[in-house]
Parts: C-alpha cells; structure tokens; sequence
C-alpha cells in the first residue's frame, strides 16, 4: 500500500514545479534576446539571477516554516510518550525515534532534492549552445527582419489557441468552441487526415466525435488540422515561423491581416510549442555608442 505523501513532501512537489515554472520563463527570456546583443545579454543574466534568488529565499522559508511546524508535532509527540512512560513503568515506545528518524530522512531527500534542482538550473542557465538556445537565436532572427520578436505563450496545451486568442479580439473558449463545431460541420475536410495510432486505421465516427470533443473541452494541443480549422472560421490568413523550415502559410485565400505564430520544436523541453509574436522592442543601440 503507498503511504500518503507528508505535508512536506508535498511542499517539496509544488517547489518543484514552481523551479521548472521559472526555467520555462527564463527560457523564453533567453530567447527573445539576440546573442550578439551584449549589453541585454548581461542585464539579463542579472535579472535571471535576481528571479532565481528570490524564489529559492522563499522556498527556503516555506521549508523552514514546515520544519518548526513539524518539530513542534514532534515535541507533542515526545512529551506524549514521556507520559505514557511514567504511567507505564516499564513500558518502551518506540514512536519517538521512528518519527524523528522519519523527519532526519525527510530532511535529507528535501536536501538533495534541493541541491539536484539547482545544478539543473544552473546549467539551464550556462547552455547557450543547446537546441532550444539555437533555436530561438533564429527564430529571434527571422522575426526581427519582420519588426518582430516573440511573445511568450503558457505551455499549458491551450498555446496555439492563446497566441490566436492574443492578436484577436476572441476568447480561448470561444476559439475552441468554434473550431471543433467548424470540423463537425465539415468532417469530410478532416476525418481523413486523422488515424488510430494503434491501428493505422481512419477514425470511427465516434472516434472523430471525441477528437472534436477534447479541441472543444479539453486542453488538447492544437496542430496543423485545427490551424486550418480557424482560417476557415476566422476568415482570416495565418502564418506560422519556424527556425529550421521555410514559413508555413494557411488560408492564403483570406483578405485580412495576417495572423502570425511561431512554433517551436523545443521550446522548455517540453517538445512542441507555440508563442505568439509582438513588436520589435527599440534597439538599444544608441545607448551602446
């Protein structure tokens, strides 16, 4: 039977994703800034530090705080098994050393835990040669002969849809609501496109029915067949920028302006992503001279 994970335990767990949280945005940091871009690339580092700092100060005082809170059940305990002794005589309990070994372990594996996750921040922070890094210096590149740069999107399986949602005066639900009723409305379009992975084999009616049914409800990430989807609903062109392949354009028969997303192949190891975009920032090239 798995034992019921401790308070602290869970603390350990949100911690944890609150580090990858941070390594996500600083991620996206890194990225929006050219590497020629000396001046920024220092002022960023600084900021990067700053975000790290503050939020490994206030895990460590949320531990602390579990920890008094813990050593002060710890002491009831002792002073319960102090009691029982008196009344006992010869009676040994064993609770006291089992929870304060249990603490000791707990300690030691939030320790670790700690120490393991700050060596994989660092070095996240250090690997400006790794995939996502390269990446984003050439997707930063090819925006910003557009007067473009990225604009970060939540890795939260909504992205395509919010980086939509963002340059248009619609919302995510309704962006959904509408692409899945449009793939209903016009299935011959799409059911052949979409197989059973274990099969090989053309989705059922039902099949199609839950495809629809997840882009609708669900936080099912959105690809090439709900982009085309869109175009058709929203009247509307849309392009998408990637690093290592030429621009992908859908709905080039739409007037209207374009909509423009870029997808990332290896956006917070994540694997498939997709960002919005934004004006081009002014350079600080003045003030470099």
């Amino acid at each position: 039977v798995m034992e019921e994970e401790t308070p602290e335990e869970l603390l350990i767990k949100r911690h944890r994703k609150e580090k990858k949280d941070l390594q996500a945005k600083i991620q996206g940091m890194k990225n929006s800034v050219p590497k020629n871009d000396k001046k920024r690339r220092k002022q960023l580092t600084e900021e990067i530090a700053k975000l790290e700092s503050d939020l490994s100060q206030q895990h460590e005082e949320e531990l602390k705080q579990m920890k008094s809170n813990a050593g002060t059940k710890v002491e009831e305990v002792v002073n319960r098994v102090e009691a029982i002794k008196l009344e006992g005589g010869e009676q040994e309990e064993a609770k006291q050393p089992r929870v304060t070994k249990a603490q000791k372990r707990r300690d030691k594996k939030a320790a670790q835990e700690k120490e393991r996750e700050s060596r994989i921040a660092e070095a996240e922070v250090q690997n400006l040669q790794g995939v996502r890094h390269q990446e984003g210096l050439k997707l930063a590149e090819k925006l910003a002969q557009r007067q473009l740069q990225i604009k970060e999107i939540s890795s939260d399986g909504h992205c395509m849809y919010r980086a939509i949602e963002d340059q248009l005066a619609q919302r995510l639900k309704e962006l959904r609501s509408r692409t899945a009723e449009h793939m209903r409305n016009h299935a011959d379009d799409f059911l052949p496109f979409l197989t059973n992975s274990n099969t090989g084999d053309m989705f059922t009616t039902d099949e199609f029915e839950k495809y629809c049914s997840d882009a609708e409800h669900t936080a099912a990430w959105g690809g090439q067949l709900e982009l085309r989807a869109l175009t058709q609903v929203l009247n509307l062109p849309i392009e998408v920028i990637q690093a290592d392949s030429p621009s992908i354009r859908i709905g080039e028969e739409y007037d209207g302006e374009v909509i423009t997303l870029v997808y990332m192949r290896h956006a917070y190891g994540l694997g498939e992503h997709y960002n919005g975009v934004e004006r081009l920032k002014e350079s600080t090239g003045a003030e470099d001279n």
